[in-house]
C-alpha cells in the first residue's frame, strides 16, 4: 500500500466543511470591503521567494520545497502567498489601472517543517493583500476586515496584538542597538536557532519561543524607543482608530513576524488550545516589497490566516443528512427508482440510492446509517400500481402515494400522513 507523504494530510468530512464555511464566510465578507478573488500560482521560481521573504529567514533557508526543473531552473512550491500577488500584480500591470487595488486568495502552502497539532508541511491559507496606500486607516480597515471575518466563522477566545515594525529609515538604528545587545550574551546561553539568527538576521531573535531565550531578551531594545517621527505618528493614529472599535487588543513590543518584508504595522490573531502555535491569522505593511520585486514604489498591506488551525477553533453544525433514501426491492423498480430520484433532485432534495435490490429491513438499515429524513420503498407492487411507499424515519409513520405526486407533494405538511 502507498501512503501519503509525511506532513501531508486528507481532509474528510466533517473536517471538509470547515473549509467550505471559512471560503464561503470569506467570500460573502471580504466582498463588502470591496476585495476581489484572485488565483495565482502554488509553484513560482525560488529567486521570487529568497528577494521577497529573505535569505535569511527559516523560510528561505530551511523551509522551502526547492528543486531544479529539466532546464535547470530553481522552483518552489509557495511557502506563502504574498510574494506571488505581488509577482502578479507587477507582471500583469495592475497599477496601471487602479490606484488602490484589494485582492484575496485561498489555497494551499508548503512548508518543511516538523509536523504538529496545526502545522502540516501542506497547509492551507486565505491571504488578504492590498496595494497602493499607504494611510493608517487601511491598516485598520483589513484588521477590522480579519476580526469581523473571525466573529462571522463564531470563533472566540481570541486578541489582536500589534506592534510596528518601523521603516529603512528607522529600523537600521534600532538593529544596530539590538547587535550591540546581542554582543553582550553568551552564545551558550541561546538557543541553536537564536546563535544564527543573532548573526543573519538578529531581528527574529526576538521571536524566538524558547522560554530561555526570552528571559534573555527581556531587557532587550524596543523597536518602538527607535520609530522616527513619521512611524510613530503612523503606529499612534492605527491605535487611535483600533482603539475606536470592539477589538481586544494589545501591544506586543516583541512582535516581529517571521519575513523580511514587513515594515511599519505588524499583527497576529491569537488563540488558546491549539497548540504549540497560537497565532491563527497575522500580517502587517511591506511597503517597499513591489518595489524591491521590480514594479513602481506602491505601498502594501495584507494579512493570512491558517485555515488548520482556524478549523480546530470552528465548530459548526455540519447538516450532512440525506432527505430521501431510494429503496428498490425489485429488478423491475430500479428504472422507476432513478426516476423517483431524478424527481426529488429537481426539487433541490438530497437523494441517494444504492441502486441494488434488497429487503425492506436491508434498505432501511442503510438509510438509518447515511442520516436519510425519508425512504422511498419500491417493490414489485409498488412498481405494477406505479405508487411508491413513503417512510418518515423520524415519526415511523409511512403512506403509499402515487408516483407522480412526488413532483408536487409538501413533505413538510404533518396532514399528507393520514393519507391512503
Amino acid at each position: 500500500m502507498i501512503k501519503k507523504i509525511k506532513g501531508f494530510t486528507d481532509i474528510f468530512p466533517p473536517l471538509v466543511d470547515k473549509y467550505l464555511f471559512m471560503e464561503k464566510t470569506a467570500r460573502e465578507v471580504f466582498s463588502l470591503y470591496g476585495f476581489e478573488e484572485i488565483r495565482i500560482p502554488i509553484l513560482e521560481k525560488t529567486e521570487l521567494f529568497a528577494r521577497s521573504i529573505g535569505d535569511a529567514t527559516d523560510v528561505v533557508q530551511k523551509e522551502m520545497f526547492s528543486f531544479s526543473d529539466k532546464k535547470g531552473r530553481m522552483l518552489s512550491l509557495r511557502p506563502e502567498a504574498t510574494a506571488g500577488v505581488v509577482r502578479a500584480y507587477i507582471e500583469n500591470k495592475i497599477y496601471k489601472n487602479k490606484s488602490l487595488s484589494k485582492f484575496f486568495t485561498i489555497g494551499p502552502m508548503f512548508r518543511y517543517e516538523r509536523p504538529q497539532k496545526g502545522r502540516q508541511r501542506q497547509f492551507h491559507q486565505i491571504n488578504v493583500e492590498t496595494f497602493g496606500s499607504d494611510s493608517p486607516y487601511v491598516d485598520v480597515e483589513i484588521i477590522e476586515m480579519l476580526w469581523t471575518f473571525l466573529k462571522e466563522l463564531n470563533i472566540s477566545g481570541i486578541s489582536l496584538e500589534i506592534n510596528s515594525l518601523g521603516c529603512i529609515k528607522c529600523r537600521p538604528v534600532f538593529l544596530k542597538g539590538l547587535k550591540e545587545f546581542l554582543r553582550q550574551i553568551d552564545t551558550k546561553e541561546l538557543c541553536e536557532d537564536c546563535r544564527v539568527r543573532r548573526e543573519k538576521n538578529p531581528l527574529r531573535v526576538l521571536d524566538c519561543k524558547s522560554k530561555n531565550c526570552q528571559k534573555i531578551y527581556k531587557d532587550s531594545p524596543i523597536i518602538l524607543d527607535y520609530l522616527c517621527d513619521e512611524c510613530k505618528t503612523h503606529f499612534d493614529k492605527v491605535l487611535d482608530i483600533v482603539g475606536g472599535l470592539d477589538i481586544e487588543f494589545r501591544i506586543n513590543k516583541k512582535l516581529v513576524r517571521g519575513l523580511d518584508y514587513y515594515q511599519r504595522t505588524t499583527f497576529e490573531v491569537v488563540a488558546k488550545g491549539i497548540g504549540a502555535q497560537s497565532a491563527i491569522a497575522g500580517g502587517g505593511r511591506y511597503d517597499g516589497l513591489v518595489k524591491e520585486l521590480g514594479g513602481p514604489d506602491v505601498p502594501g498591506i495584507g494579512f493570512a490566516c491558517g485555515m488548520e488551525r482556524i478549523a480546530q477553533l470552528m465548530e459548526i453544525s455540519s447538516d450532512k443528512g440525506i432527505d430521501f433514501y431510494i429503496a428498490p426491492m425489485d429488478p423491475r423498480a430500479l428504472d422507476m427508482g432513478f426516476w423517483v430520484m431524478n424527481t426529488l433532485r429537481s426539487r433541490n432534495f438530497k437523494c441517494i440510492c444504492t441502486f441494488e435490490t434488497k429487503s425492506v429491513k436491508s434498505h432501511l438499515r442503510g438509510a438509518n446509517k447515511c442520516g436519510a429524513h425519508y425512504c422511498v420503498l419500491i417493490g414489485g407492487d409498488e412498481y405494477l400500481k406505479d405508487v411508491v411507499t413513503l417512510k418518515d424515519l423520524i415519526n415511523g409513520k409511512q403512506i403509499t402515494i402515487a408516483k407522480d405526486k412526488l413532483r408536487e407533494i409538501d413533505f413538510s405538511r404533518s396532514d399528507i400522513w393520514s393519507r391512503n
